[in-house]
């Protein structure tokens, strides 16, 4: 999803809402013998800061089915997660996302959450019961 940030502020508003779906991201689920149902469900807000960095909360959701981790039965689970990022002009800023000032496509901060969303396992509903 593109935010169009210098429209934005040019129009004076400096928050907003989002929702969309998307589809999931090549080579990124992590968990063997899984694959996510369906889209991911991305929804968050973000604020234009007067220095044009743009924080961004997310929260994304899909469904994972597979084999049991334990004992390789079917297994599915549901998984909500939440994200924040800061996107800064500064291409030298290693620790937050670089956008051009004017334009800013959140794309690679939803594939993040994807990835440090997965859990480490999937269990069937006998495998969880007994944890």
């Amino acid at each position: 999803m593109i935010i169009e940030v210098k429209k934005q502020i040019a129009l004076r508003k400096y928050v907003g809402d989002f929702a969309y779906e998307c589809p999931v991201p090549e080579g990124k689920l992590i968990l063997p013998l899984s694959e996510v149902a369906g889209d991911i469900k991305v929804s968050g807000s973000y604020e234009i800061y007067e220095d044009d960095s743009v924080g961004v909360t997310l929260t994304i959701e899909y469904a994972l089915k597979g084999q049991c981790s334990y004992c390789l039965e079917d297994a599915c689970g549901k998984v909500s997660y939440s994200y924040e990022a800061l996107f800064v002009t500064d291409k030298k800023d290693a620790d937050n996302y670089y956008y051009d000032g004017t334009r800013l496509d959140i794309q690679p901060a939803v594939e993040d959450a994807f990835v440090f969303s997965q859990p480490k396992v999937l269990l069937c509903e006998k495998c969880s019961a007994s944890c």
